[in-house]
């Protein structure tokens, strides 16, 4: 696999994981979810425009650490701001990503410890099956 395979199946597992996670928190099928600057969703007060404005400052680590030390795992319009907080993050530029001391594979760990927190711990397991090609999760599990 090449550099560019793995940034590509990350960014696709991070874009599934918020795609699923979505679908399962508002009841939904979502496509894919929008990025609008102005769409409302905080986290502890804080617009998550506010967040999306300091990653492209390159203020990443301060602004991930804001997200996670106020984030409530039982509101599910926080949860959703974390969710596009990562997503936005996995669409920058590797160069971006490394000038800024992150990589795409934080991003993943980072949306991946959300969901896990969140209680969607085994869709985890079920996008990444999904990414690489297996449809359900017994199949994955046989591998």
């Amino acid at each position: 696999m090449t550099f560019d395979d793995e940034k590509d199946y990350i960014m696709r597992i991070i874009k599934e994981m918020v795609r699923v996670l979505f679908s399962l928190m508002l009841g939904k099928k979502y496509v894919a979810v929008e990025m609008e600057r102005d769409n409302g969703y905080e986290v502890s007060g804080r617009k998550l425009a506010e967040l999306l404005e300091m990653i492209d400052r390159g203020e990443i680590n301060k602004a991930e650490n804001f997200l996670l030390e106020s984030l409530d795992y039982s509101d599910k319009n926080s949860i959703a701001a974390a969710a596009m907080f990562y997503q936005y993050l996995s669409e920058k530029e590797e160069k971006f990503l490394i000038e800024h001391d992150f990589s795409r594979e934080e991003v993943l760990d980072g949306i991946s410890r959300l969901m896990r927190q969140a209680g969607y711990a085994d869709v985890i397991d079920i996008v990444e099956g999904t990414v690489i090609g297996i449809d359900t999760y017994s199949e994955y599990n046989k591998i």
